[in-house]
């Protein structure tokens, strides 16, 4: 309730900041306009009569604003009572107030009357009651007087708005310590959610790393051979730190260095280079083989080679021979993991004190899904070991591995490299030399004649085999397992009659030159690998440069020059 002198044109607001009225209009004809009325009667409808013995009038637009609200849903309350016509037997009573009521903007009461929402009663309140939403901090109430209704009844000026009582009420009772409380709460909860989403999230990656730990416990502790797991601080002392000057060798995973342990043994340590393309199972892959390749290493480090130059005598060789075929065998029928070697050459092969083989380098390894007749991937490898099917049209399978087999082995019986150019021509290629031999039954003019003896019956047996597994097609090729079966001499080698394709149809030197022109990939050269020495070979590997055979004596330091 305000009880402000207002004019025709007047803006106030009371001296608690909280409400504002605002008067636009003058009554026609009046010379003393009045923007107040005032009645000493008694009211019914109501318990609180004196409440509307005075009400604002206007002749135009009459507003009213609450200032500073909290935003939120209120129950506006506007009271009515008509002062000025009074329902008396006379024309006096015939006039009629008629205006437009709007809240926030919004049409609410269209032609509202009083005393017609009084029943035709004067002195009779009327309170009418509306739920608005504050969403902006004020609340707009006007009162329009549209130019409906009388004028001038009971007396000139007697039209427009008139209110006597107007309240905004929020729907919760205490709403700002309430929303005070709300937001305590509130904050509260949120930091006890974080805090408990903080304690859940450090549980959950402690359990995940744990996880994740022993997960790859359990793939290295599945393997057939159990090994012992080494530090890294461990390592590190073992190569001092990794020096250069230990660095035996890069291979397709990273750099390989000596190491000495503790306990004197000396070992070969390869690291995981970050930048490596291959994946973590076939990283797993090589350390489980490393496991296999030797029955006394206990770790997931090789032995390094304790040999140097030395002469292989024919019983040697042929022992060398074989363990490389079970090794093979135990990869492609009888591990875990299921693996294509796909780079099996003389210089993959390292000897321990023993003199016991043991395969290495698994950087281009595939493991194998023996579900799928092949793998068509990018070719890699190195020139001279590659099965026709995979260095021309890209199919990997294990008989790969048996094809690069059957040239090592004939390496291993004649002492020499697969393809030498300072030899006669119909010797240029070991394959191709083999087989012609083979042809005329002089097998044993390929063994190599710095061997003083050797046992025939293991030479042919050998030269047959490595024959088999030279067979242009995949299908024609012995698995590992009958390899190891024959050179036992469990079973017998069949004999060879079908000369492979890629000899017959075009020298086999036209082959080496055609994979070296059209194979996409790159050559790199083959470092010191382990107790293996600088044998000069081109591989296959991730971008391309024209490859050339391998030109120089497999095993150039153990196996000496060979032919």
């Amino acid at each position: 309730m305000d009880n402000e002198t207002l004019g025709p044109a007047t803006y106030y607001t009371t001296s608690t900041n909280r409400w504002a009225v605002s008067n636009v209009g003058l009554p026609a004809d009046s010379s003393n306009p009045q923007y107040k009325s005032s009645s000493s009667s008694q009211f019914t409808n109501t318990l609180d009569s004196e409440l509307f013995q005075t009400a604002r009038i206007s002749a135009g637009s009459l507003r009213y604003y609450g200032l500073g609200l909290e935003n939120g849903n209120y129950t506006v309350k506007l009271q009515f009572a008509e002062i000025a016509i009074l329902g008396t037997r006379s024309w006096r009573s015939l006039g009629r107030r008629v205006f437009d009521i709007y809240i926030q903007g919004k049409l609410e009461f269209k032609d509202f009357n009083i005393l017609r929402e009084a029943g035709e009663t004067a002195l009779r309140a009327v309170v009418k009651e509306l739920k608005v939403q504050v969403s902006e901090n004020y609340l707009e109430i006007h009162l329009f007087w549209a130019g409906k209704g009388t004028c001038c009844v009971p007396r000139q000026g007697t039209y427009g708005p008139s209110i006597s009582a107007i309240s905004a009420t929020p729907e919760t009772v205490l709403q700002g310590k309430k929303n005070k409380t709300g937001l305590i709460v509130g904050i509260a909860v949120a930091v006890g959610a974080v805090s408990f989403l903080s304690v859940f999230a450090a549980y959950y990656l402690a359990q995940r790393r744990k996880r994740k730990k022993s997960y790859e416990d359990e793939e290295f502790l599945g393997m057939d051979a159990k090994p012992y797991m080494f530090s890294y601080v461990e390592l590190r002392a073992a190569t001092d730190d990794f020096n250069p000057v230990n660095k035996l060798g890069e291979g397709g995973f990273g750099p390989v260095y000596r190491g000495t342990l503790e306990d004197g043994r000396v070992v070969a340590v390869k690291q995981l280079s970050v930048a490596s393309h291959q994946g973590k199972s076939q990283f797993v892959a090589e350390i489980a083989i490393y496991l296999l390749c030797s029955t006394e290493t206990e770790s997931f480090c090789f032995d390094g080679a304790g040999n140097r130059s030395l002469s292989l005598d024919w019983p040697t060789r042929f022992d060398i021979c074989l363990g490389v075929a079970r090794g093979l065998a135990y990869l492609h029928e009888e591990s875990r993991l299921r693996i294509v070697h796909r780079d099996v050459k003389a210089s993959n092969i390292l000897l321990d004190s023993d003199l016991n083989p043991k395969i290495s380098d698994f950087g281009l390894a595939k493991l194998y899904d023996d579900k799928k007749t092949h793998i068509s991937t990018r070719v890699a490898g190195t020139i001279g070991y590659l099965a026709p099917e995979y260095a021309m049209r890209g199919h990997l399978t294990e008989k790969a591995d048996v094809f690069s087999f059957g040239v090592v082995a004939l390496e291993i019986v004649s002492g020499r490299p697969n393809s030498d150019s300072s030899l006669e021509d119909d010797k240029m290629y070991l394959l191709e030399w083999a087989w012609n031999l083979h042809e005329t039954n002089q097998e044993l003019e390929l063994v190599d004649r710095t061997l003083s003896s050797v046992n025939d019956d293991e030479v042919k047996r050998i030269i047959g085999v490595a024959l088999l597994c030279s067979q242009t097609s995949p299908g024609l090729r012995p698995s590992m397992s009958r390899v190891v079966s024959m050179l036992s001499g469990d079973i017998e080698v069949p004999p060879v009659t079908s000369k492979p394709g890629y000899l017959t149809d075009w020298k086999f030197s036209d082959a080496t030159t055609f994979m070296s022109n059209t194979d996409s990939s790159t050559s790199r050269t083959d470092n010191s690998r382990g107790n293996s020495t600088n044998i000069t070979s081109r591989e296959i590997g991730p971008s391309y440069s024209p490859p050339i055979p391998a030109s120089n004596p497999i095993l150039h330091e153990i196996i000496g020059e060979g032919r």
